[in-house]
């Protein structure tokens, strides 16, 4: 991944953070089936190797998952928060109409070894766990043992694991840090203004300097 320095965010837990808040990754392969990306729902169990073990389900059908058993190289791709920017918000569009349009956006890219797993019991901690996490916020939780146990054993026989560790992780934060000043206070003023921005919005500020003291502390903690 191209990596201007201004952009780079080596912080393995805020590299963390975003897969577990952008699950849906593109994972990505070469192999016998040739060059292959299939979007994945993925599990992060972080304490599981030095920077982190992903585990995923794949249908028996999808080739993919062949590849990988064969020692294919692997890549994953979690896209973070993403927004179009207008130079309209730039204030130095005002000054000397020297702008252009950007994308910002976080996106965090992981490489690593695969091991492809048909394990009955493997495969029910997989999908409990993947089901647990995003099923904990709502109000009443759905859970993997409220279906019938036949039927659950039966769609697991169509599927085979996946358990990645992550040998190799880059995250790549570009959300106007390398503006001037006045141009991110432009950018986060409209962004705050636009629909649906809320993620990119905080993250021009964190990363642009613009949080009060007090909103630091907070993020901190």
């Amino acid at each position: 991944m191209y990596q201007p320095p201004h952009f780079r965010e080596d912080d393995l837990g805020v590299q963390h953070a975003l897969i577990r808040a952008h699950p849906l990754g593109l994972l990505i392969t070469t192999g016998a089936s040739g060059l292959m990306a299939n979007s994945v729902p993925f599990h992060l169990d972080a304490a599981a190797s030095e920077k982190g073990t992903l585990r995923l389900h794949l249908a028996k059908a999808n080739p993919q998952w062949r590849d990988l058993q064969d020692g294919a190289e692997l890549l994953a791709v979690f896209q973070g928060a993403d927004s179009y920017v207008t130079p309209s918000w730039y204030e130095t569009k005002r000054e000397t109409g020297k702008v252009v349009p950007t994308w910002n956006y976080a996106v965090v890219q992981v490489r690593g070894t695969a091991r492809v797993i048909d394990d009955a019991d493997w495969l029910l901690a997989q999908i409990t766990a993947l089901t647990t996490q995003h099923e904990t916020p709502r109000e009443k939780p759905w859970a993997v043992s409220d279906a019938p146990d036949a039927y659950v054993k039966a769609q697991m026989k169509g599927i085979v694991g996946v358990e990645i560790e992550i040998t190799a992780i880059e995250g790549k934060w570009k959300v106007s840090q390398n503006r001037p000043i006045a141009d991110r206070e432009g950018v986060a003023a409209g962004l705050g203004e636009t629909a649906g921005q809320g993620e990119m919005t905080d993250l021009v500020r964190r990363y642009g300097g613009l949080l009060e003291a007090g909103e630091e502390a907070g993020k901190e903690n």
